[in-house]
C-alpha cells in the first residue's frame, strides 16, 4: 500500500486536531457533536486517512466552521504576515482532493481576506452532501463556472449551468451533483456572518 501522497493531509489533520484542541474537547465529544467515528477522527489526526468531503462537512458542522473555513485554515498562506497584496499563482495554491469522490477544491483567497473563494472542480457522476450545520454562520454563493451542477437545497432542487449562480438561504441539508458526462467547475464565495 503506498503512502497518502495529498500534501494537505499533513495540515488538515493538524487543522482537526488544534480545532478539537481549542475546545478542550475529547475524541468522544467531537465524535458525538460531529457523528464521525472516533476511530476516524483519531486516523485523520494522525495523518494517517485523508477525509472525504462527508466526513470534512461534518467535522465543519461540529466546529461551526465551513467546509472552506476549515480547509482555508489547513492551507494558509505562504506570507500570513503580509500586507494583504500580493500575488498567489495557480502552481502555488494547494488542490485537496476527495478520496472518495475525486472532487477537488483550491482556495483562491488567502485566510485573511475578509470573502474566501474556492473554485471546485466535480468530477462526472460525482455526488457530495453537506449537512445543513455546516452552511451556519456564513452567507455563500455558489457560482457555476463550466458544465451543470445539480444543487439540492434542502428539498429543493435546481439545475445549474455555465455562467448560473444561487445565493444560499438559511442552512439546510444541500447535495451538490454532477450527473452529465463532464466535469463541473463553479466557484463558491463565502462571507462569514460572525467569526468563529
Amino acid at each position: 500500500m503506498s503512502n497518502i501522497v495529498d500534501p494537505l493531509v499533513g495540515q488538515i489533520a493538524a487543522r482537526v486536531r488544534t480545532e478539537r484542541e481549542r475546545r478542550r474537547w475529547t475524541l468522544a465529544q467531537l465524535a458525538d457533536a460531529s457523528g464521525v467515528s472516533q476511530a476516524m477522527i483519531s486516523r485523520i489526526e494522525r495523518g494517517e486517512s485523508s477525509p472525504t468531503a462527508v466526513v470534512l462537512g461534518k467535522l465543519s458542522a461540529a466546529f461551526q466552521l465551513s467546509v472552506a473555513s476549515l480547509l482555508a485554515l489547513a492551507e494558509g498562506t505562504p506570507d500570513e504576515a503580509g500586507d494583504g497584496a500580493g500575488v498567489r499563482r495557480r502552481t502555488e495554491a494547494a488542490e485537496w482532493r476527495d478520496p472518495a469522490t475525486g472532487y477537488r477544491r483550491r482556495q483562491v483567497t488567502s485566510p485573511r481576506f475578509p470573502a474566501e473563494i474556492a473554485e471546485i472542480l466535480l468530477p462526472a457522476g460525482a455526488r457530495v452532501p453537506y449537512p445543513a450545520a455546516a452552511f451556519a454562520f456564513v452567507r455563500q454563493v455558489v457560482w457555476v463556472l463550466d458544465g451543470r451542477l445539480t444543487f439540492h437545497d434542502g428539498d429543493t432542487v435546481h439545475e445549474l449551468e455555465a455562467g448560473d449562480t444561487i445565493e444560499l438561504g438559511d442552512p439546510t441539508d444541500r447535495i451538490f451533483v454532477n450527473n452529465a458526462q463532464a466535469e463541473c467547475r463553479y466557484a463558491v464565495i463565502l462571507a462569514r456572518g460572525t467569526r468563529p
